[in-house]
């Protein structure tokens, strides 16, 4: 089954969302850059994000202390971008419908990921828009919740993480960040990392290519690994 890329030219769109989560972790990642608990809910078919993000953050409504859009944040959504949406996390309703992937396809924004949930399931697949989340509702965001800024950094918190020294990193989305996206999931790349990222990701791609040469051949796995990856 062929796998559609919604992306730019950038060079990460040639990896899967592990390929570049490996490499961040070789770099140092305490998190690979993955944003954990979000799948991909639209379309039904096979398809990639590889966009610059545009960042988006839910407050509870009863916060008054938060600041107020001026705008309805899908308006302001760039071209080519993938919107990024944190909601607080015991928020039980939507905060993506079908009405906001009309909008977003309309300012070219080539899909959504979305630390919460969505609702409007077969609209969305209809329109063939990507949507990655944490799960659906049939309730939307009034009187739940409400978006309080754009393009503002994101600190995406996994869920029931715990405090314990082991619990997974939390991952911070800052505006134009790349976001990879497939079926195994969402990671998040720095811009200034971009590079780093491109060069370990093909090395590594290199190294898997020969290690299922030869373990399709019959060679024993941990054989493959300590000859092409070392250990």
């Amino acid at each position: 089954m062929s796998t559609s890329t919604r992306s730019s030219t950038c060079p990460l769109s040639q990896f899967s969302a592990c390929e570049i989560s490996d490499a961040l972790i070789k770099l140092g990642s305490p998190n690979g850059g993955h944003i954990p608990d979000v799948h991909m809910l639209s379309p039904t078919s096979q398809v990639k994000i590889c966009a610059p993000a545009y960042t988006v953050q839910m407050v509870l409504a009863s916060d008054k202390s938060a600041p107020k859009l001026s705008s309805h944040f899908v308006d302001t959504a760039t071209p080519g971008s993938v919107v990024v949406v944190d909601a607080p996390p015991q928020a039980k309703n939507a905060v993506w419908g079908g009405l906001m992937t009309a909008g977003a396809q309309a300012r070219g924004a080539v899909g959504v990921i979305i630390s919460g949930r969505c609702r409007d399931l077969a609209e969305h697949r209809a329109a063939d828009f990507p949507v990655f989340a944490r799960g659906h509702s049939t309730v939307g965001q009034s009187p739940f919740v409400r978006p309080s800024g754009v393009n503002v950094s994101l600190t995406i918190h996994p869920k029931d993480a715990g405090d314990s020294p082991d619990a997974f990193a939390s991952v911070t989305v800052t505006p134009g960040d790349w976001i990879v996206a497939d079926e195994d999931g969402v990671v998040c790349v720095p811009v200034d990392m971009v590079d780093k990222v491109v060069e370990l990701a093909k090395k590594g791609q290199e190294i898997d290519a020969k290690c299922m040469a030869d373990i399709k051949a019959g060679k024993g796995i941990q054989a493959s690994f300590k000859e092409h990856r070392g250990k």
